[in-house]
């Protein structure tokens, strides 16, 4: 299967994966369409944001707990057999050997740090593939915080590891029956849950969704990907950038964060998305949970059901700096099929001994497709954002294999 979108020459520009404009615009994305009440707690969160990321004390404080808690900064892994099977040179920033096993706890060790300093005492979080749940149930024991997940019916029975990770932590987990079960819901519900308690709890969103300033926070939090990569390859590759900078994407955390540290270099930027979950490669304009952004919809404007065999992709939609990105040419998305996934996860674990989580399989899948196909020339330096590990998916895949 061919991709669906051309590529355009990779331009690098300035202010691209900077600040927001007013009113949280990534050209004509993003924005904050909450309800009223959610409003003035946006911008109070905005504005705690600000003055929390210029401060000395905290930026501090948040560097000691991902390097004493969160086990950063994460290795640059050479993958050399599948290097030479493909006739590339891969290299995998592993977020899987993060405390809690995903990328995930970047952003919520941020986040709870903030929320604490607002003087808010719980955290309230929506999870698909659980690992954002995991990573908030940790950060609230860690900093003496409550901590209530919204996850969908579905996830919760093809999840059932991280759920139960997340009790043992002291979380409650809501189960969301309504729709299609699964990270949409979960999302709709945790904002819903959020209006009535906002004088005590902080939504700790995921991903780069959300009303502002939640797509640009997110992204800042998760940058650490981007920039110690960045470092990494400079002292790595003799070109020090690679040619290709690759990352799974359902709402785009992962991949927004690897992004940042090389959106000023003349690397190719490649989202790759799920087949059945592809906003940003087949979305239209519209307005969810909180952004304006592309979203998977019927003729009528309806959302539609998105699918993938990773939870954490089965998101109808993309944030809204993703869209953006796209639209400038400075990034490209893609798809990939749950049957490439699960063959990419199969392959990477029997010649390099690492299981990686669905998720970041879908990225793996892209690099073996496109090396075989052309559209990586031989020879090529490809980083890739290995996201997650594999564990809470070896049910699913038990099943299938």
């Amino acid at each position: 299967m061919r991709d669906v979108l051309p590529w355009r020459e990779p331009v690098p520009l300035d202010g691209t994966m900077g600040e927001p404009r007013a009113r949280g615009r990534f050209g004509e994305y993003g924005g904050r369409y909450a309800p009223e009440s959610l409003v003035e707690v946006c911008r109070e969160v905005e504005e705690e944001f600000r003055e929390a990321w210029a401060d000395p004390g905290f930026r501090g404080a948040l560097a000691r707990l991902l390097a004493v808690h969160a086990g950063r900064p994460t290795p640059l892994t050479p993958v050399r057999r599948l290097s030479q099977e493909l006739g590339v040179q891969l290299y995998l920033k592993r977020e899987d050997l993060t405390h809690t096993g995903s990328h995930k706890i970047n952003n919520v060790l941020g986040q709870a740090l903030l929320a604490t300093r607002m003087g808010r005492r719980r955290l309230i979080a929506e999870t698909g593939a659980g690992q954002h749940g995991v990573a908030a149930a940790t950060a609230a024991a860690l900093l003496g915080l409550e901590a209530t997940v919204f996850m969908g019916e579905r996830d919760i029975e093809r999840q059932a590891l991280n759920v139960f990770r997340m009790r043992m932590l002291g979380a409650e987990v809501v189960p969301v029956t309504t729709g299609s079960r699964t990270l949409k819901d979960a999302t709709s519900e945790a904002m819903r849950h959020w209006v009535g308690a906002t004088g005590d709890s902080h939504y700790c969103i995921g991903s780069v969704v959300g009303p502002d300033p939640y797509p640009w926070m997110v992204r800042e939090f998760q940058r650490i990907i981007g920039d110690e990569a960045r470092g990494q390859c400079a002292a790595e590759l003799r070109t020090g950038v690679p040619d290709y900078v690759v990352a799974c994407v359902g709402g785009g955390s992962n991949a927004a964060g690897t992004f940042a540290g090389f959106a000023d270099t003349p690397a190719r930027l490649v989202g790759v998305e799920a087949e059945g979950g592809a906003g940003a490669a087949r979305g239209r304009l519209g307005v969810l949970h909180g952004c304006r952004s592309l979203f998977l919809q019927d003729d009528d404007g309806q959302i539609t059901q998105a699918h993938s065999i990773a939870a954490g992709l089965d998101y109808p939609g993309v944030g809204p700096e993703h869209a953006h990105l796209r639209d400038l040419g400075r990034a490209r998305y893609v798809t990939v099929t749950d049957d490439e996934a699960i063959g990419a996860a199969v392959r990477l674990a029997r010649s390099e001994g690492i299981v990686p989580a669905l998720e970041s399989a879908h990225a793996l899948a892209w690099v073996i497709r496109a090396a075989g196909g052309g559209d990586l020339p031989a020879g090529s330096t490809v980083l890739m954002t290995l996201s997650g590990r594999g564990d809470k998916d070896v049910s699913t895949l038990k099943e299938l294999l």
